[in-house]
Formats: structure tokens, sequence, C-alpha cells
């Protein structure tokens, strides 16, 4: 155990202190949990290919697939184009409903830091326009698209917990959207009431520049397209409940999270490509970068799986279950606590939940834990007070330029809600399921 401390500590200094790169952190501490636990010198190696291939195998194609999605429906326009369609809707008076529905709706496609950057502007379009108070009315947004990067899969660290706990894919998402909605009204615009007295004034750099109106893709498009993948996931999920119904062959194998991202994607290529003039040859272009943009996403998640792996071959992971089981504390609430933790240290949502889940996979086999909760609780530690060692609280703070103190305030209270009302949502769950 105190070998695990230490490398965990070494691991985090790494990272913060060091800067090392976190897949080659992950790499440098696997081989010395390896060396410390035990684990003859030969056999290093193979546990951290093993753990490495086995984590990746099941994820890497839905994080490809999912940024691909991404990447299409924010250069098309198709987000710009549910942002405005959401506005009209919801009018000047409750706008701000409005910026929190698009931030989800567009946040459930894109990874977070592409839906940060695409959104940011819209929200300063919106401020300029009818003179509102920046953070109230832009926080709400952002806290929408932290809780789709925390709790709904395709995004990186859900989907890799999905696979580490063999959860259900789309139950998951079906429980994430029902504790999602509440988490975001409280720590968005609810806790955004409190902050109207914040003085911003964002930078003219960061001002919108828009696809004119007649070139966006139609509303129908736009949000079949960026909603088709919780769509298909909600439906397969659904068609469980009712085993033996003629259909029941082909949604599984559309139910399958491979085969949902792809045919997201296959649709999203005409929808939001072929259909509107783009070349096929542009729209693999627009994928080829999308996937460089998430490369490093992907290594990381196998860097922490190959320390998963150490800690099961080194026979230590049976220790970790059994010291575990020693706290009188309930699993759904520990699994969060060591997000938490982590996530305070390190500044990375998914390295907290990747590194969490690592520790608290040993508990999952030998109690009867539901893997699709313990997922979503990982996910809300995970998101727990963002601070300076986390990038995303720099971006906030410099693109609506505050100081430390006011982004604090704002955003780093923000993500502090967003992970206790995820927790407290998943313990009220888990009472009822």
């Amino acid at each position: 155990m105190l070998s695990v401390a230490a490398c965990i500590v070494l691991l985090v200094l790494l990272i913060v202190w060091a800067k090392v790169n976190p897949f080659l952190a992950f790499l440098l501490v696997s081989v010395l949990a390896g060396w410390l636990l035990g684990i003859p010198l030969i056999k290093i190696g193979q546990s951290i290919q093993k753990g490495v291939g086995d984590t990746l195998g099941s994820l890497v194609l839905i994080i490809a697939l999912g940024a691909m999605l991404g990447k299409l429906v924010a250069e098309s326009g198709a987000a710009q184009k549910i942002a405005s369609v959401m506005m009209g809707l919801f009018g000047e008076k409750y706008i701000h409903w409005g910026l929190v529905c698009t931030g989800f709706i567009i946040g459930i496609p894109l990874f977070y830091g592409v839906g940060f950057v695409l959104m940011v502007p819209l929200i300063f379009s919106v401020v300029y326009q009818y003179r509102l108070p920046a953070v109230a009315i832009g926080l709400p947004m952002l806290a929408s698209l932290s809780v789709a990067h925390g709790f709904l899969p395709p995004h990186p660290s859900p989907a890799a917990l999905v696979g580490q706990f063999h959860g259900d894919m789309g139950l998951t998402l079906v429980y994430g959207l029902i504790i999602a909605v509440p988490t975001i009204i409280l720590a968005g615009p609810v806790y955004a009431l409190t902050l109207k007295g914040i003085h911003s004034e964002p930078l003219v750099t960061f001002q919108a520049s828009f696809i004119p109106e007649e070139e966006l893709p139609s509303g129908f498009s736009s949000f079949f397209t960026s909603l088709l993948p919780v769509g298909l996931l909600t439906l397969t999920t659904l068609s469980h409940f009712y085993p033996g119904n003629p259909f029941e062959g082909v949604l599984g194998f559309i139910g399958d999270p491979t085969i949902v991202m792809l045919i997201s994607v296959i649709v999203a290529t005409f929808t939001l490509g072929i259909s509107r003039g783009k070349s096929m040859t542009g729209v693999m272009k627009t994928y080829e970068t999308a996937v460089k943009d998430i490369a490093m996403i992907v290594l990381i998640s196998g860097g922490a799986g190959a320390l998963k792996q150490v800690l099961t071959d080194s026979g230590l992971s049976t220790e970790i279950a059994s010291q575990l089981q020693s706290l009188e504390m309930p699993p759904l609430f520990l699994g969060w606590l060591i997000a938490a933790i982590i996530r305070v240290c390190i500044g990375s949502a998914t390295v907290a939940g990747l590194t969490a889940a690592g520790i608290i996979a040993p508990l999952m086999t030998q109690q009867a834990i539901n893997p699709n909760l313990m997922v979503l609780s990982i996910g809300a530690g995970s998101l727990m007070f963002s601070h300076v060692n986390d990038p995303g609280f720099w971006m906030f703070k410099e693109y609506f330029n505050l100081s430390v103190k006011d982004t604090i305030r704002s955003w780093s209270m923000m993500e502090t809600l967003v992970a206790i009302v995820g927790l407290v949502g998943v313990l009220l769950l888990n009472q009822i399921i």
C-alpha cells in the first residue's frame, strides 16, 4: 500500500511539478510500480503492453469516431445553427436557459476543449448584443459542457470507465442524462444568480467570427446529426426491457457503442458534408484533423490502463480491495472521493477518472456495485474544484478577463457544485434502482 501511495504521489509530482506529459508519467510510474511490487523485470513490459492494449481495444474506436463527429459538427456550422435556434426559442428574457440547452446539446458530440473554444464566442456575441453580465450568462453554458464531459459517453473518461467496469454504455448514458439535468440547473443558472456582480470585459480578440446564416446547415440536420448517438443508444437500451421483440438482433447490433458512432459519422458525412456541397476529400481532411487533435487523450487513457494492469498483475489489487472494504464508506462515495482527491492534486479530469478507476476496480469484482453508477460517481468526482493546476481554469480566466479571485469564485465553485450535486444524484439513483 505504501508503494502504491508513493507511486500516486510521484505521478502527481511528475505531471504538476516536473511538467512531464501525463502519458509518459503513467508509463514511468507503471514501470516503477511493477518493480516495487515484485513483478519480475522481464514481465513488467508485458503487463504494460497488456494494460494499454486492453484499455484502448474497447476505447480507441469510440474516441476517434466521436472526435470526427464533433469536428464536423463544429466546422459545418451545425453548432452555430443549434445556438441560433435555441436563442430564438427562449428569447432575451430566458436567454441563459437557451445557452444552457445549447451547451448541453453541443457538448454531447463535442470534446470539452473543442466545445469550450466554440461556445465562448457565442456567449460573447450574446453578451455584447444584449449588454448582459458575461460571467453570469456564460457560466451556465460551460457548466453544461462540463457535465457532458464528465458524465456522458462517448467522452473519453466515462467511455473508458464503462469498458473497465464492464458496464453498459447505453444505461450509463441514460442514468447520466437523469443526473445531468438537475446538476446543470443547480451548478449553472441557479448558482449564476450569485455572480451578477462580477465585472468582466471579455477580450475583443475572442469576439465571434460567425458563418453567414445562409451558409449554415438546416436546424433539422444540425439537431438530428448531433443527437443521433444519444438517440441510438437510448433506443437500444430501452429495447432491453422488452426481450424477445422481433428487432432484438438488429437493435443489439446497432446498440454496440462502436457501431453507434460509426453510423453517426456516416450520417454526418452526408447531412453536414456531401449534401452541403463539400467534397468527400474535404470531409475526410476534417476527420484526419480531428484524430490528430485527440491522439494524446488516447495515449493518456492507454497509460492509465498500463498502471491498472501492473496493480492487477502484482497481486496488490486484492490487497487494495480488502483495505478499501475495511473503510466504512459506501463504495460509490469512495470512488468519488478518490477521483476528487486526484483531480484536486493533478488538475486533469480525465487522468483523475482513469486513475481512480484503476484503484477502485478490484472492489468492483468483490461487491455487488452497479458499474454504471460507479462510472458516474467517479466522473462526478473527477470534476471537483478546478483550480490553478487545471488548464480549463486559465482558459476561463483569460477568455473572460477575470482576476484569479473571481475565477475561483465563479469557475472553481461551479465545478465543485457539479461534483457534489452529481454525487448526490448518483446516491439517490442507487436507492431507486
